[in-house]
């Protein structure tokens, strides 16, 4: 490539503040993908992630689209995402799903489950570095450049007014996006910095611990809990809490060897569970695993990594006695997001009262609403 930008490129990043920062910001709706830098040169596209790995051969359909809606030489920042099967919001188990070895598969996959691109950065545009320039400069450029662009790819809406975008926090979270990012509006783009904020919803959940998985430095320090929720008396799974200082990662191991227990009667036997949908077993269990209800959820359908094949995400079972109150930002379908954040513990509680009824649910948003915004 003769790109003034070429790849590997990190992207700038943004800082996690409370409140949405008052003064000379453009304001945008957070998008929930995988972060990607995207180069033309001509007929040469190539998509690059976050930790600068290349994408391209994952969505055949976005450098399809590239060929069609970019300049003919041009870097952009945005985000890959996957719209639900009915359009209405962002499905990032969807988009997880992308990352396939099989050629045949990413291909039936790109058919099945489209992704879209969305723009909010313009890096360089022709044989201009425009990293130097300005976000406002950068904003407007961009805005023109991808001005009669068509789906999948989508210039992102983008404000000046804080109020609008206080508006956008609380409706947009109902199509799948995840909180609001503010960039200055003298910044320039730095890769691998912290220069933009980023202000996510944060609410409270109790949940149960039912595992844990081993810190990969330590034989005796708790790496992570494996968190559950109840629904219709069955436990699903929802997620992890793992941010704990090494010190309570071993106090927490010593703590938990009394309720240690086997996969025997526990709610996540995936052996048993797996026999049973195996010989046609006809039991609401059964049922709901097929259908992938919540109760039918757990840690060890997600033993394996599609990013890092050797990662062992087996886990030590334990008796569902003790509670837990976690933060964590929004749910995707009946998981956490992210990884959720320790708050306290609640012996209170008992463990059969912490269901999914307790969480709080957006308002619906039509994620085609979000896309028809005209951005300023």
């Amino acid at each position: 490539m003769s790109l003034p930008v070429r790849p590997p490129v990190a992207p700038m990043l943004a800082k996690a503040i409370a409140e949405i920062p008052e003064g000379a910001y453009s304001y945008e709706p957070k998008w929930d993908g995988f972060r990607s830098i995207i180069f033309r040169d001509g007929s040469q596209i190539e998509i690059g992630s976050r930790n600068e790995r290349p994408m391209t051969r994952y969505f055949p359909e976005v450098v399809d689209a590239v060929g069609r809606e970019f300049p003919e030489r041009a870097v952009i920042d945005g985000e890959i995402v996957v719209p639900s099967a009915d359009g209405s919001r962002l499905d990032f188990e969807a988009l997880l799903q992308r990352i396939h070895p099989a050629e045949s598969r990413v291909r039936l996959l790109a058919g099945q489950t489209p992704a879209h691109f969305v723009a909010f950065d313009l890096l360089a545009l022709g044989d201009e570095d425009l990293r130097g320039r300005p976000f406002a400069d950068r904003r407007a450029a961009l805005a023109v450049v991808l001005a009669q662009a068509r789906s999948p790819v989508h210039l992102t809406p983008a404000t000046t007014d804080r109020a609008l975008a206080r508006a956008w926090f609380g409706q947009f979270e109902g199509a799948g996006l995840d909180g609001i990012i503010a960039k200055p509006l003298t910044g320039t783009y730095q890769p691998d910095k912290r220069v933009m904020f980023k202000i996510k919803h944060e609410r409270t959940a109790d949940c149960v611990v039912a595992g844990y998985r081993l810190h990969k430095g330590s034989a005796n320090a708790v790496g992570s809990l494996l968190l559950g929720l109840y629904s219709d008396g069955a436990l699903a799974s929802v997620g992890v809490v793992g941010a704990f200082p090494m010190a309570a990662r071993r106090q927490l191991f010593d703590e938990l060897q009394p309720l240690v227990t086997t996969f025997e009667g526990h709610p996540w036997d995936w052996a048993r569970q797996a026999q049973a949908r195996q010989a046609g077993a006809g039991s609401a269990a059964a049922g709901s695993a097929a259908a992938g209800q919540p109760g039918a959820r757990h840690p060890r359908e997600a033993e394996g990594s599609r990013w890092n094949a050797g990662k062992d995400l087996s886990f030590t079972p334990l008796r569902p006695e003790r509670v837990i109150e976690v933060r964590y930002d929004h749910m995707e379908g009946t998981r956490f997001r992210h990884t959720a954040q320790f708050v306290r513990w609640r012996p209170d509680r008992d463990p059969r009262s912490c269901t999914f009824g307790q969480l709080e649910e957006p308002v619906r948003f039509d994620l085609a609403e979000v896309f028809s915004f005209q951005p300023g």
